[in-house]
């Protein structure tokens, strides 16, 4: 049987040579939404960040949302944090903007932070006039699917979609996948049908849909197989989802 670190090992050394052939038409920045974080100081996030090795981050504590707004200089001293440790805010986590007043806050608040894009949500006519404000600031807005127990503007990638119809480039989707799968929608067909919008995703795993029991990736919604082999050998690994082998996600691991 081959061990889970030999296995490991050998994923690592073929994925590598499937990396290596993939980084010059494809790259992927990995960074943590800062609400993983929501009950840490800020100082003591930035120092698990550092340890991390990560450089890129969304604004996502509560403290900072519109429900109860931060101040400026809240803003201000957050982003003076980031810059000494080396870490970017790319993105601000808005939640919901209601009306002009949220607006003028998140544009306002981005900016503070040194973001580009806005993730959150809004309805109705507020939809065209963050279209109009973000083309002009040459700011990003990518519409953010939740679950929640009661019903939500945005549980589905065609919600998302139907919102997106019309807007200009400035508009787009911020996919969460675990809410995807919270909601019971399938995450591969969502990334399937949002790709061409897409400005974020967040990537998490939840414990079974109809719920928000967020769980370590692999050990909900999508499996890890431990197996035993009749002989050693090489053996192929491959996805089977068409969109992902497109990307070269297939290789070879040997055991003995």
């Amino acid at each position: 049987m081959m061990t889970r670190r030999t296995f490991t090992q050998t994923f690592v050394a073929g994925a590598g040579a499937i990396s290596a052939r993939m980084q010059a038409a494809h790259r992927l920045n990995i960074g943590i939404g800062t609400y993983t974080y929501h009950g840490v100081p800020i100082d003591g996030m930035i120092a698990r960040l550092t340890a991390l090795g990560i450089t890129e981050i969304e604004m996502s504590r509560v403290e900072f949302m519109l429900m109860k707004p931060p101040t400026d200089e809240m803003c201000r001293s957050a982003k003076n944090q980031f810059d000494r440790a080396g870490i970017r805010c790319v993105s601000y986590y808005s939640a919901t903007i209601k009306d002009d007043q949220d607006l003028d806050r998140a544009v306002r608040f981005a900016r503070l932070l040194g973001s580009n894009n806005v993730s959150g949500d809004a309805t109705g006519d507020m939809l065209r006039k963050i279209d109009e404000r973000f083309s002009r600031e040459g700011l990003t807005f990518g519409i953010h699917n939740h679950y929640f127990k009661q019903k939500f503007a945005y549980e589905s990638p065609d919600d998302v979609l139907h919102a997106l119809a019309g807007r200009s480039k400035a508009m787009g989707a911020t996919l969460d996948v675990g809410h995807i799968a919270s909601c019971g929608y399938d995450t591969v067909e969502a990334v399937r049908k949002l790709a061409p919008f897409l400005k974020m995703v967040h990537l998490k795993d939840v414990r079974a849909p109809g719920g928000e029991d967020n769980v370590l990736l692999g050990q909900g919604e999508r499996a890890v197989l431990e197996l035993t082999l009749d002989s050693p050998g090489q053996y192929m690994f491959h996805a089977h989802q068409s969109e992902l082998a497109e990307l070269g996600w297939m290789g070879l691991f040997e055991a003995s």
